[in-house]
């Protein structure tokens, strides 16, 4: 961790000898005298952000997007197909007249928004956040575009950024800085809804009695379209609809948005470490059969036996029936369901299917002889009961 001042004194001579390079490189393209004593012309330098080996500039439809070269795994950018223009920005370089009075004011200039040097992602989908500054080391956290951090340092072309609970190392090529950081903040901050809740409903009006469109996780964090003072609901914008969550489980605040580490980024803020390698161990075996009356993970389960086997690996022993699951653990509400916890439907009043909730409006069981083990929607039918088993 760099102290504060000397964090200063470092960036500040690292842009300034920056500019310094820049400047020396420039040379004229003039044709000069060969006569003694002549000099070279040296002509005016123009800072230039250069091409990235992982980013090409292409065209689409007259449009110009970028596309990454790199493979996903290796990439300091995760893009979505077909996602739209990403713009990278070179660190904020101080003109080589500005005093170091002057570059403490400007990278100063984000204390509005709880940061002294701010950085904001610009990114089509995700930015990772690495370990190390090595490109291919371990990934612990992800940026989504316009996310703000505190840049505590730089290495190379990485800078060392810490944001939300995720400290690591992200690509320069993603990160706006100094003026154009603080440009960004003052017009992408947001009125945001942080969901308190996990499993929160989302409904396509303010009412009780409106349909589910989905659900979302504990921690998540949706922009604010309508906080209409003392009203029980919150209109917010889901993947460009206007939805509504209970004001209850949500708390709104005008903030600039935080890295997630990778629980959070997969299941949600909140959520220990075994229900994550839980959810994890019974995802790897998506895919495989359906056998009525069946335990085994690979070769064939019902949706009793398939949970039976799962809790099994974690020392909890479960009857091999929907319904007596349902009278195991603790009853509890769907909108306070975690990952790990039991899930339950019914077919006439009689329950007959269990799944386990794996997070983000989200369930995984052994479905049936068709669709076998797989993930599906938490109300692709309509849940009657919620069990947890899991007290942690």
């Amino acid at each position: 961790m760099f102290h504060k001042k000397e964090l200063k004194k470092q960036i500040f001579a690292l842009v300034i000898a920056a500019a310094m390079v820049c400047q020396t490189q420039a040379v004229s393209a003039s044709v000069v005298s060969l006569q003694a004593g002549a000099q070279n012309a040296l002509t005016a330098p123009s800072l230039q952000m250069a091409e990235t080996e992982e980013v090409q500039t292409i065209s689409v439809d007259g449009m110009q997007q970028a596309e990454t070269e790199a493979k996903a795994d290796n990439s300091d950018v995760a893009l979505t197909a077909g996602a739209g223009v990403m713009v990278s920005s070179p660190i904020y370089v101080a003109p080589e007249d500005m005093d170091e009075q002057e570059y403490d004011e400007e990278e100063t200039a984000g204390a509005a928004y709880g940061y002294t040097n701010l950085g904001i992602a610009q990114v089509a989908d995700h930015l990772n956040v690495r370990e190390t500054a090595e490109n291919d080391s371990k990934i612990v956290g992800k940026m989504e575009n316009d996310t703000g951090c505190e840049i505590l340092g730089i290495e190379g072309d990485k800078a060392h950024i810490t944001s939300g609970s995720v400290e690591g190392y992200v690509s320069l090529d993603y990160i706006l800085t100094g003026k154009d950081a603080v440009a960004q903040a003052d017009s992408v901050v947001k009125e945001l809804a942080t969901v308190n809740a996990d499993g929160l409903k989302l409904r396509e009006a303010p009412s009780l009695d409106a349909p589910v469109y989905d659900m979302v996780a504990y921690g998540e964090e949706l922009e604010v379209l309508d906080n209409g003072s003392g009203s029980d609901w919150v209109g917010v914008d889901f993947d460009g609809n206007k939805l509504y969550v209970s004001s209850d489980y949500v708390t709104v605040d005008t903030k600039l948005k935080t890295a997630l580490n990778m629980t959070e980024f997969l299941y949600g803020a909140g959520v220990s470490d075994v229900r994550v390698e839980l959810c994890e161990y019974a995802k790897q075996f998506v895919g495989n059969p359906y056998v009525w009356g069946g335990t085994s993970l690979t070769k064939g389960a019902d949706c009793s036996g398939f949970v039976l086997s799962v809790f099994a690996k974690y020392g909890i022993s479960l009857p091999h029936s929907s319904r007596a699951q349902a009278n195991s653990g603790t009853r509890i509400k769907m909108s306070e369901a975690k990952p790990g916890d039991l899930v339950f439907y019914a077919k006439g009043g009689r329950i007959n299917h269990v799944a386990i909730y794996i997070g983000g409006g989200q369930v995984i069981s052994a479905s049936s002889p068709k669709t076998g083990i797989r993930i599906a929607s938490a109300y692709y039918r309509t849940p009657v009961a919620v069990t947890r088993i899991l007290q942690d």
